[in-house]
């Protein structure tokens, strides 16, 4: 006999299933019944495509999709960490790998000393070895992307077509398997420079060079452009912008004549930063004398000559509340 307070609920309606006990989460299920059963329709190529985008769901579907846990602690009831399905997932490429071994492994620093105590060994890591200087030229395809658990950033995985050489690097945003990508820090090549008719124009250059994931000195880079992996030095690896979501703007360019002399970036903390096209060379004459008096022996007060606009300090003093 049915409950007096109780609704007759028809079978056609949603039947949710009450929660385990042992759990704090809610699991629902829907069950549907219908009598007559609905046959499968044969439609025309035209009439289907329309059918698709009729039935499209209404809703926006955002980009970035986070996931969630059940809160059996109270650490993970506001815990979002996104979905990252295109990651790889098997190990990786043995051959650029090496172990992180010692004892001192947890809560150090760079220089190794003790700054967060009581940290163990943790979990057993390799470190992958990324190619932070991309001097090889050629084109070279993305294997994959990977998650690295010794840095913040993705990383992906290339093979060069001719050589097929391996080689790990930080994987900009966006980037898949698939692509075909290349490094013009070597020279431009001459198979660019026949489409470009023998010469090089700047406009022109800069539209079959400038692409996600490639490499490029700073003076062919686009004014305005975003870039990563940044290196102050020439022939040297790259030291600014390679966490994840760091960046730094182009924003002007010295030239002296023809020549681009230094290239000016805005870093994501307001500093503003003059790198040299030809490298950190002291000047000389056409005999190979050092100039300009020759080299300077004493050195000013906390030197920085690529420093071109200082970020915001406070200078140990309190900010004024009308800041």
């Amino acid at each position: 006999m049915l409950h007096p307070r109780a609704a007759l609920r028809p079978a056609g309606l949603t039947a949710t299933l009450a929660a385990s006990i042992r759990t704090y989460a809610v699991a629902s299920a829907t069950a549907r019944t219908s009598e007559n059963p609905v046959k499968p329709r044969v439609t025309t190529p035209d009439v289907q495509a329309q059918f698709q985008q009729s039935s499209a769901p209404r809703r926006k579907t955002s980009a970035l999709q986070m996931k969630t846990y059940t809160p059996r602690t109270p650490g993970l009831r506001h815990l979002r960490r996104p979905v990252n399905d295109h990651l790889w997932k098997g190990r990786p490429q043995r051959e650029l790998t090496f172990p992180k071994k010692g004892q001192a492994k947890g809560g150090r620093n760079v220089t190794g000393r003790v700054t967060v105590r009581h940290r163990g060994g943790g979990h057993k890591r390799r470190i992958r070895v990324v190619d932070f200087k991309r001097r090889e030229p050629g084109k070279q395809t993305v294997q994959r992307i990977e998650y690295d658990p010794n840095r913040s950033a993705h990383i992906a995985l290339l093979k060069h077509q001719e050589t097929g050489a391996l080689s790990y690097i930080i994987a900009s945003e966006g980037m898949m398997a698939g692509d075909v990508i290349e490094s013009f820090l070597s020279g431009i090549p001459s198979s660019l420079l026949k489409t470009m008719g023998g010469t090089v124009d700047p406009g022109m250059l800069a539209a079959k060079t400038a692409f996600r994931g490639n490499c490029l000195p700073l003076h062919m880079v686009p004014l305005g452009t975003q870039v990563f992996c940044v290196g102050s030095t020439k022939n040297k690896r790259a030291v600014f912008c390679r966490s994840a979501g760091t960046y730094a703007t182009v924003i002007s360019k010295g030239e002296v004549g023809k020549k681009i002399r230094d290239v000016v970036i805005r870093l994501q903390s307001g500093e503003l930063r003059r790198g040299k096209s030809k490298g950190n060379v002291h000047p000389v004459s056409p005999w190979g004398v050092p100039a300009k008096s020759g080299y300077k022996t004493r050195k000013a007060r906390n030197p920085n000559k690529w420093l071109v606009q200082d970020r915001v300090r406070n200078q140990g003093k309190r900010r004024s509340k009308n800041k």
